[in-house]
């Protein structure tokens, strides 16, 4: 494997796994026998999680059904007796349902041929409850091929929920049962909570590229991986985050009003990003493109909806105010958030 790709921060960016390293591909996990087995689909309103034979009522069959095992995470691949020469799996486009994928006009670059495959390039970054890995998929034989990022939601035996309760507030589950594990963290809960978790930010990169906000193409999801446009250049090396940035590498201004412009979009459709900071921002040839929105806030069902949006601009204003922007375009911006999300 060759290392494509580059970082100045070594806390959050981490090299490429070794050669010979367990690769990835389809995830099966098994709850233990005090825990339903658990499916988990996602359509136009995000992930929902169905226990047992009841999948059959919401899909017609079981064709797409995830089993889960508790160690096997490094386990991605779809094919135990060998997968394609010189790649990682087979393409995965074909197991995504058609609302498991981004939304139309899809951008020329996304390779949706079956005969494409996928290769793992490296470990782009690791996080509290996913990691983003670099993944090039293409078409063997021609020069139809494209790099992704592909971020994968950590089992429940490897992710942190210290967040989650502030949140979901807002986000309910329309089986009794699943709320109520979720509330109570069991294995089954936390699996629930991680595929709500994945499929909310599936959901919001579709609303939110259709609109118009600043944000990755997401190319499809299957099970608890996002395949999103991977921001960087051709060679593998991702933007720098905001936050890596001085002020005279960048135009303050131009950036300031790139992501009003995608705030006041995500504010009109009634959300906030919810973690907003310098550090989820990245900034590619003068492009501004907000990441990691798993845990979007509909500021008007969540209860803390008004706080959660001026948070995220005070937060990332902050940046802003330290190279040079006047302290009062932050308070600005919070008043016009909140009126384009109607909140008085």
């Amino acid at each position: 494997m060759r290392e494509r790709f580059s970082s100045t921060d070594t806390d959050s960016f981490s090299r490429i796994r070794a050669k010979g390293a367990p690769r990835r591909g389809r995830r099966s996990e098994r709850f233990d026998d005090n825990e339903p087995e658990v499916v988990f689909r996602f359509d136009d309103h995000g992930a929902y999680a169905v226990a047992g034979d009841e999948y059959a009522d919401f899909d017609g069959g079981h064709e797409n059904h995830e089993n889960y095992d508790d160690d096997s995470y490094d386990s991605y691949d779809d094919n135990p007796d060998g997968g394609p020469a010189g790649a990682d799996r087979w393409s995965t486009w074909d197991q995504s349902t058609p609302t498991e994928k981004g939304p139309e006009p899809r951008p020329a670059w996304v390779v949706t041929e079956l005969a494409a495959v996928d290769t793992e390039l490296g470990l782009v970054k690791t996080g509290k409850e996913a990691d983003v890995f670099l993944l090039e998929r293409g078409v063997p034989g021609t020069d139809r091929r494209t790099l992704m990022a592909a971020k994968r939601y950590r089992d429940s035996q490897h992710r942190m929920f210290h967040r989650d309760s502030g949140y979901l507030e807002g986000r309910r589950h329309k089986e009794s049962r699943i709320a109520r594990a979720m509330a109570k963290r069991t294995a089954f809960g936390k699996e629930a909570i991680a595929a709500q978790w994945a499929g909310a930010e599936f959901t919001a990169l579709c609303r939110l590229w259709s609109a118009g906000v600043a944000v990755p193409y997401p190319v499809q999801i299957t099970g608890t991986e996002i395949l999103m446009e991977f921001v960087g250049d051709e060679s593998g090396t991702a933007a720098p985050r905001l936050a890596q940035l001085r002020a005279e590498e960048v135009d303050v201004e131009d950036l300031w009003e790139q992501l009003g412009r995608s705030l006041s979009l995500l504010a009109g459709d009634g959300y906030a990003h919810g973690d907003l900071s310098a550090y989820n921002i990245l900034v590619h040839e003068g492009r501004l493109v907000i990441i990691d929105v798993p845990q979007i806030v509909d500021v008007v069902a969540n209860p803390r909806g008004r706080a959660f949006l001026e948070r995220d601009v005070r937060n990332v204003g902050a940046w802003f105010v330290s190279r040079g922007l006047p302290e009062h375009r932050v308070g600005e911006l919070v008043g016009a958030l909140e009126f384009d999300a109607r909140l008085g």
